[in-house]
């Protein structure tokens, strides 16, 4: 695979900063959101069940409105902010989501009852006649079935695609609710803030309709990818190359990932998040599948012709994010997919590059011969870290760390590897005195 086809990369803002600005975006909108609270309330404003109830409802509506933009996948947030990071926000604005909502519902039943002098069951039986709430308790009983389906606990003893059909029941829970919050006292009667509010949520849900739905079915139709051929790598480990039309047209950058879905019986309904694994040649894209499952292991038999769509590029594991001239690549097993690409396309003017390779065995590593051609290439270092992790010398330590690369603590560095060893690396950077805003890396879950 020749070197072609990837973007430029300018300098940007480094994603530490990005992300800080979006997070305070996100803060101040929802201060905004709690100001509605106060629309035609009381000066003062008593500190009450209902005030709560109030506040607490628009920051819920807020939140999920939030939740659905982080999930988008919309590029500036995926290519600027991270996935993994704004897979991390969603996470945790989740749990505030529940929380704040849990609160509105208690809240609102402790209101009524102390208003109308009744006890809590007449209360939420009242409650419940009013216009939209019979339809917002529903839309709440889905977003609690969701939240626990996403408990780390219960994500693991289901399939992904269980999970991820579970999950799409967001936008029904969304919808049950809407009219209620439109309802509301705050907003009822106050034409300019039902528009206003309306307009997050279609500006949320547009988000991702255009680039969850739309935008895949229009590289579908622009690019054609179908599987060319599957080439061995190494134990469990294939290639799958790709051919396409006007794939120039994609704008990779170096360290970005695809989210590749194979229309074939069996596999259709999952979208993989999978780093390209060399420069894109001509009409050709090339990912590399280690099998870890039985998802990525069925993947190892697709034929070729199979129809495949991307979604992407994404990811913020690039260029952009260095600071140093110097660069040093940590990676682990398969996670040399995206180092691969970097090694060859990273442009590092009279700094040094080095690659740190990680595998247990000789029969684990994967594209030693194009590794070997491209350090040749480019005058770059390979530092081989092959044999058992109980191996002293194999330890992703600091001290080890600063004796294969003298000059780590000035560098950029980026890693790919299994959590274990990211942490190792981590844990290492920070004895030496590695500055955190230099260590780069993307961790996905689900």
């Amino acid at each position: 695979m020749s070197r072609h086809g990837l973007s430029s990369t300018p300098r940007t803002p480094h994603p530490l900063a990005v992300a800080l600005s979006v997070k305070t975006l996100i803060v101040v909108g929802g201060g905004l959101a709690a100001a509605l609270a106060f629309v035609d309330a009381p000066v003062p404003a008593p500190a009450d069940f209902a005030l709560l109830a109030h506040v607490t409802g628009f920051l819920a509506g807020y939140v999920v409105a939030v939740m659905v933009v982080l999930m988008s996948r919309a590029p500036f947030l995926e290519r600027m902010v991270g996935a993994d990071r704004l897979s991390r926000w969603h996470t945790r604005g989740g749990r505030v989501f529940i929380l704040l909502m849990s609160i509105h519902a208690v809240d609102a039943v402790q209101s009524w009852a102390v208003g109308h002098d009744v006890d809590l069951i007449a209360a939420t039986t009242a409650l419940l006649e009013l216009p939209g709430l019979a339809a917002a308790t529903a839309g709440s009983v889905l977003f609690g079935m969701i939240a626990i389906v996403s408990v780390r606990i219960a994500r693991r003893r289901m399939s992904y695609e269980a999970w991820h059909g579970i999950h799409l029941l967001t936008y029904v829970a969304l919808a049950l609710s809407f009219a209620h919050e439109l309802a509301g006292p705050n907003l009822a009667g106050e034409p300019a803030l039902q528009i206003a509010w309306s307009l997050l949520f279609v500006y949320s849900l547009g988000l991702a309709l255009r680039y969850r739905l739309i935008k895949p079915l229009e590289h579908a139709w622009r690019h054609r990818l179908r599987i060319e051929r599957l080439v061995p790598e190494a134990n469990g480990v294939m290639s799958i190359v790709l051919r396409g039309r006007h794939i120039d047209e994609l704008s990779v950058e170096a360290g970005q990932f695809f989210r590749w879905r194979f229309l074939t019986v069996g596999a259709w309904r999952s979208a993989h998040p999978f780093s390209l694994s060399a420069p894109p040649s001509g009409d050709l894209l090339r990912i590399t599948v280690k099998a870890l499952g039985s998802g990525t292991r069925f993947l190892h038999s697709v034929r070729p012709g199979t129809f495949v769509i991307a979604e992407g590029p994404y990811g913020a594991l690039t260029a952009r994010r260095r600071t140093t001239e110097s660069v040093l690549l940590i990676a682990g097993g398969v996670g040399i997919t995206p180092m691969r690409v970097l090694f060859e396309e990273l442009e590092v003017g009279d700094g040094a590059l080095t690659l740190l390779y990680r595998a247990s065995s000789p029969a684990d590593v994967i594209f030693r011969d194009e590794l070997e051609e491209v350090a040749r290439l480019r005058g770059a270092t390979i530092v081989w870290m092959i044999g058992r992790s109980s191996r002293p010398e194999n330890q992703m330590t600091g001290a080890n760390l600063v004796r294969m690369v003298p000059d780590v603590a000035q560098r950029d560095v980026y890693i790919c590897a299994s959590p274990g060893l990211s942490g190792a690396v981590r844990t290492g950077l920070i004895v030496v005195g590695h500055p955190v805003a230099r260590l780069h890396e993307e961790v996905f879950e689900f």
